[in-house]
């Protein structure tokens, strides 16, 4: 993809119409985890979505890992340009596609409202949630560290996701819609996704098993 920073920013503005923040509109039982993993100083990205079955305890049902030479360099605010790619050939390969898909990352949190997990679901056109590790931008406060609490994140006046605690006294994970649900139900399936750890248990296999297969190229 052989374009300056202006036409990404373009690009990505355009894309952000095409979200869209609305209630399910089917039962799910197969949840998705997407994540990359690359190394530093290498072109190579190593992209994998897991599946798990929320209906028997998150067993796992299916996996799809790819490497391929990503073209677009680490820019904050950009990131779903570099990763998205990469992501929809593992999805391709997928034998059992997911009803819905956690994103490692962010969604609305994003400076102009389109973070990697709407990137992903806009291409897909497939319910995504972000849920990133750390906090990007907007002001929240703290939630008490008790499982199950969430503060508002606002950014321009207007509630772009939560801060979660999704296990007693640890750090909040920040949770947006991706594209095609809710803040609402995002927070729920984050929580009926972290039975034991902070992060929900799709990106942490998700997180796992990129690692896993890079390790064994590097």
């Amino acid at each position: 993809m052989k374009k300056n920073y202006s036409d990404l920013i373009k690009l990505q503005k355009e894309m952000r119409k095409l979200v869209t923040e609305k209630l399910l509109n089917k039962k799910v039982r197969f949840i998705g985890g997407a994540d990359v993993s690359t190394t530093k100083f290498s072109k190579i990205g190593f992209g994998g979505i897991v599946v798990l079955d929320l209906e028997n305890k998150l067993e796992f049902v299916d996996s799809s890992v790819v490497s391929d030479e990503i073209e677009i360099p680490y820019i904050p605010g950009l990131l779903g340009f570099r990763e998205v790619p990469i992501l929809l050939k593992a999805y391709s390969k997928l034998k059992i596609k997911p009803d819905l898909i956690i994103v490692d990352g962010q969604g609305k949190i994003h400076p102009r409202g389109f973070g990697l997990a709407c990137h992903l679901g806009v291409e897909l056109n497939c319910p995504t949630i972000g849920c990133a590790k750390s906090h990007l931008c907007g002001s929240f406060e703290q939630p008490p560290k008790i499982r199950g609490s969430k503060t508002p994140i606002i950014l321009k006046e207007e509630i772009v996701g939560y801060a979660l605690i999704t296990k007693d006294n640890v750090n909040p994970v920040f949770v947006s819609v991706g594209n095609l649900i809710t803040l609402e139900e995002s927070v729920k399936i984050i929580l009926n996704t972290s039975p034991e750890y902070r992060l929900p248990e799709p990106i942490r296999k998700a997180h796992r098993i990129v690692n896993e297969i890079r390790s064994l190229h590097f």
